[in-house]
């Protein structure tokens, strides 16, 4: 499994009903996007890095594991804004452009540490069933769960190939790499279509006929929770109009 999971299935917060911390995670995001960068967006950021590495007991490494992509993204669309192109071989820094590659960046970033705080506490087996109580369809959930499947899969596959080249030395010098490297789409590919026709047939075996039937463990609301999570967000929006963003 991957560490999130990992961590979203090992952590104290497992427990907790989905909708508690969608309100909370996703109240937080709404507020790093809709608030001003600062204090709004600073303040939903903040808080939710401290939900995180408190209450949810999220491991620092996995987070910043998880966040080292999308961190590298937002850092390289910043770029461009600090820079005024003249001409097709002229660049010349842009001051104006300083503004406005802060306030993206911290507004992506905070929305960032929202969306991880929802998908580090909460495993996704607990999200897509619930989804088609909501009225999405069961069509949408399902292909999800099993796109989500075939990544395991695939990152298996992946895994079972890389270990078997390194134990015939095919990674000994930059010429067998590249063999190896060459040769192993085609293996992966091979073997995660062969899992995949596996999985079908299974699921036809046991009598599939278009929707997939689970049990959803029972977990019930904490009114202290959603109460708590409602004032953390009411007191962001508060601190913010009190220091004049909302009106800037």
């Amino acid at each position: 499994m991957f560490a999130l999971d990992v961590a979203a299935h090992t952590g104290p917060w497992r427990v907790r009903h989905p909708g508690e911390k969608a309100l909370l995670a996703l109240g937080l995001l709404v507020c790093a996007v809709a608030l001003p960068t600062w204090p709004g967006a600073a303040l939903a950021g903040t808080a939710a890095a401290l939900l995180l590495v408190g209450p949810a007991r999220v491991p620092v490494p996995v987070l910043l594991r998880a966040a080292r992509v999308p961190a590298l993204f937002i850092a390289t669309s910043a770029v461009p804004l600090l820079v005024s192109v003249h001409s097709p071989t002229r660049l010349s820094w842009n001051p104006a452009g300083v503004g406005t590659a802060a306030t993206t960046t911290g507004r992506a970033a905070a929305a960032l540490l929202c969306l991880l705080l929802f998908s580090a506490t909460t495993p996704l087996s607990d999200v897509l069933p619930r989804l088609v109580r909501l009225g999405v369809p069961a069509a949408v959930t399902e292909v999800a769960a099993l796109t989500y499947r075939m990544l395991f899969l695939l990152v298996d596959s992946v895994r079972a190939v890389r270990e078997a080249q390194a134990a015939r030395l095919g990674y000994r010098t930059w010429r067998t790499a590249y063999r190896s490297l060459s040769g192993q789409a085609g293996a992966i590919f091979v073997r995660a279509f062969t899992r995949a026709r596996r999985l079908e047939e299974g699921l036809a075996v046991r009598g599939y006929t278009g929707s997939l039937a689970v049990q959803v463990e029972v977990r019930q609301l904490s009114p202290a929770f959603v109460v708590a999570s409602v004032a953390l967000l009411a007191s962001i929006v508060a601190l913010t109009a009190v220091s004049g963003g909302l009106w800037r």
